[in-house]
């Protein structure tokens, strides 16, 4: 038997069988383009997502076919929520966390409760990246898709819902709505009184790890699943991100680095709210029942993107044309600041109207500088952050490199030469795939638990220790760099 994790993300959709030893025996890949139809929006079309992830996941499955599926689950994006019927048709897209719709029901929460006291039911810092100021905008803006939609899933659960489950969402993907009664472990009837949206809405929500239902009878032999196939909660692609990883216990952090990257600590008890506030971070549920997790996260593996489309449009689809632009790049420290600031950030900051900056271009000046220098300048933001980790009890004496970032060998010497610390990089760096295939063989008992699932499947390939001499450079341009975004600020919204 094998067991297959899918993964719903904000650039492409992957799946990938894995058999009981950890060995990966099949995967599939689809990409699809974020849609910008007005400044500042940003939406994927729903129905497109769900047609490829139907293709990732029949491919898989096809691969997997000696050795069948017998239980899948999925990681997503957080916050974007697609309108459904009962009947499961997709009604329309979702809106990207990076949207800056719905501003305006922000400061309403933010004038109704506070932020302190908001984020005693929901700790989370207040701001229009999560589900619910895009589902206000859709009843002010589009009443009539609105008053059609029988309920809002997100990507856990909408992928779970057309293979035949009822609406489900798992735990760490409701708290990013912006609804969810962390404490209370379901929607909170405050938070949707104050909304003003009915419950009935809104899917029903579980913990990672439960089984939620069996794929269809129809949608398994439409996909290539043989017949029983369990469906198992999965969630937030950061959380499984973090267990794919090895981070079934608490204690320390995995740095995800996808379209985003997250650095990702794990705790066993939600920490005192003013030292998470102070930071900037929030606090969600692990997939891993009874653990905590919070995120420090901005652009990355977008901005790489970006690079690759604007400097290397006519070769950008090659397949290593990764590594060929990498090899562009100077072995030293650049001379170069970029602010990742081209979407609206994540935590600590949350600048939702600022802009990207290239500062101290030459005419000398290669594009292999500019590269290096956003991978620089995407690990300057989290420096100081990751420097108050320590300081609530999480380990940053190393950490473990996931995502299709931890591929570059440059950017991980990067990393561990700005932070001083070595970086891990696991033998399989797709973590949230192999995250969610952990939920499901725990789940249906192909592992006594998720620490013996941890033990066979997750493999360490290699450790990128940091160059001292780099580090000590670093260590100077990161002063400066820190002073850049507060002298620019005034500059840069709009």
């Amino acid at each position: 038997m094998s067991l297959l994790g899918v993964d719903v993300g904000t650039a492409g959709c992957k799946a990938a069988a894995f058999s009981e030893d950890g060995t990966c025996i099949a995967r599939a890949y689809r990409e699809y383009a974020t849609l910008h139809p007005a400044e500042g929006r940003s939406e994927l079309d729903s129905a497109e997502v769900w047609e490829k992830t139907h293709a990732v996941i029949s491919e898989a499955a096809a691969g997997a076919a000696r050795d069948p599926v017998t239980a899948l689950c999925v990681s997503a994006m957080g916050e974007a929520a697609t309108p459904l019927s009962a009947d499961r048709r997709i009604l329309g897209n979702c809106i990207l966390s990076s949207d800056t719709r719905g501003r305006e029901h922000v400061a309403m929460l933010e004038k109704r409760y506070g932020q302190k006291r908001f984020y005693e039911i929901n700790p989370n810092i207040l701001a229009t990246n999560y589900t619910l100021p895009k589902i206000l905008w859709l009843r002010e803006n589009a009443p009539d898709l609105y008053e059609r939609t029988d309920v809002f899933l997100l990507w856990d659960g909408l992928a779970g819902f057309m293979l035949g489950c009822d609406p489900f969402t798992g735990y760490s993907e409701a708290n990013r709505t912006l609804l969810f009664d962390m404490p209370g472990r379901d929607w909170s009837d405050e938070l949707l009184g104050t909304a003003g949206i009915d419950r009935a809405k809104l899917p029903r929500c579980l913990p990672g790890g439960a089984i939620a239902g069996t794929v269809g009878d129809a949608a398994a032999d439409d996909m290539g699943l043989p017949r029983g196939v369990k469906v198992v909660v999965g969630g937030h692609d950061q959380c499984c991100n973090a267990l794919g990883a090895g981070l079934s216990r608490p204690g320390r952090a995995v740095d995800g680095i996808g379209t985003f990257e997250c650095i990702t600590p794990v705790y066993d008890r939600v920490p005192p709210a003013h030292a998470m506030l102070q930071q900037g971070l929030n606090v969600e549920h692990h997939v891993v029942p009874g653990l905590y997790v919070s995120f420090l996260y901005n652009q990355a593996g977008l901005l790489v993107r970006w690079f690759r489309d604007t400097f290397a449009k006519e070769r950008r689809d090659e397949e290593d044309i990764y590594d060929r632009l990498a090899s562009e790049m100077p072995a030293d420290p650049t001379r170069l600041f970029v602010l990742p600031y081209f979407e609206m950030t994540g935590s600590p900051r949350f600048v939702s109207d600022a802009s990207g900056v290239i500062t101290g271009l030459k005419t000398h000046t290669t594009r292999g500088d500019i590269l290096k220098a956003i991978m620089e300048s995407v690990t300057y933001y989290f420096a100081e952050s990751i420097e108050s980790l320590r300081g609530i009890g999480i380990d940053t004496s190393e950490f473990v490199a996931t995502g299709g970032g931890a591929t570059s060998d440059p950017w991980l010497q990067i990393k561990a030469d700005i932070l001083g610390v070595p970086i891990v990089r696991p033998r399989i760096t797709e973590c949230g795939l192999l995250g969610a295939a952990l939920l499901a063989g725990a789940a249906t008992g192909v592992f006594d638990s998720l620490d013996e699932g941890v033990g066979r499947f997750v493999r360490h390939e290699r450790v990128f220790e940091p160059d001292r001499t780099r580090h000590s450079i670093y260590r100077e341009r990161l002063e400066k760099y820190r002073g850049l975004f507060p002298l620019m600020r005034d500059y840069l919204s709009g």
